[in-house]
C-alpha cells in the first residue's frame, strides 16, 4: 500500500481526499511539520508543484523518502473575469472567513451588473512519486453562484456554488453524491488513471 503525505493543512480537503482516494490502496497521510509556501496567483498547477515540492523536500531533509501530493484549487466566476481564481482561500484576506469570503463574493457579482452567474470549481493535483517521479493532473466542474447559502455540508465556497445536474448547492449533496462529479473528484480520478496507464506503459 503506497503512503502519500499530503501537501495540506486544510482539514475539509483532507477529510475529502481519503474519502476520494478509499480503495485506491493509497495510504494518506498529513505531515504535522507541513511548512505553507507563498503561493502565486497565476497557476493552479504551479501552486499544487510548490506544495509537493516543499513537502518532498522537508522529508528528504529529514532522511524520510516518501511519495507527496499538492492539491491546489478555487472558484472562477465569468462575471468576474474568473476571479478570485486562484486566489480562492485569500480573497478578502487571510483573515477573512469563509462566510465573509462568500458574502465578499455575491457583493462583487452584484456590484459587476451582469446577470450571468456562472461559475467553476478548479483542482489542480501534483504527485510526486518516492523516486522522484511527477504526474500533474487539472479537473473542473461548471456551476453557477447561488443567491444566498444553501446546505451545510462540504467547506469552502460549496454553500455558494450551484450545481445544476442536481439541482443543489455542493454543501446539500451528501460527500459520496459530491465527490462523484466534483472538481477534486474527476481531478482524483485522473491522476489515479495516468499513473496507472505510466505503470503499465513501463
Amino acid at each position: 500500500m503506497p503512503l502519500v503525505y499530503v501537501a495540506t493543512k486544510n482539514a475539509g480537503k483532507v477529510r475529502e481526499l481519503h474519502a476520494l482516494f478509499a480503495g485506491s490502496g493509497w495510504q494518506l497521510e498529513t505531515y504535522a511539520g507541513y511548512e505553507d509556501v507563498a503561493e502565486g496567483d497565476t497557476s493552479y498547477a504551479a501552486n499544487a508543484a510548490l506544495k509537493a515540492e516543499r513537502l518532498r523536500a522537508q522529508l528528504l531533509a529529514e532522511g524520510r523518502p516518501a511519495a507527496v501530493l499538492g492539491d491546489d484549487s478555487g472558484i472562477e466566476v465569468a462575471a468576474l473575469g474568473g476571479r478570485p481564481g486562484v486566489c480562492s482561500a485569500r480573497y478578502g484576506g487571510d483573515d477573512a472567513t469563509w462566510p465573509e469570503r462568500r458574502a465578499l463574493l455575491r457583493a462583487e457579482l452584484a456590484a459587476a451588473g451582469s446577470p450571468d452567474r456562472s461559475a467553476r470549481f478548479v483542482c489542480a493535483l501534483h504527485f510526486i512519486s518516492a523516486t522522484g517521479e511527477a504526474v500533474a493532473v487539472q479537473s473542473d466542474v461548471a456551476g453557477a453562484i447561488n443567491g444566498e447559502d444553501r446546505g451545510s455540508a462540504g467547506f469552502s465556497y460549496d454553500p455558494a456554488f450551484w450545481y445544476p445536474p442536481a439541482a443543489r448547492s455542493f454543501a446539500e449533496l451528501s460527500e459520496d453524491e459530491k465527490n462523484r462529479v466534483s472538481h477534486r473528484g474527476r481531478a482524483v480520478a485522473a491522476l489515479l488513471g495516468a499513473i496507472e496507464f505510466h505503470n503499465a506503459a513501463e
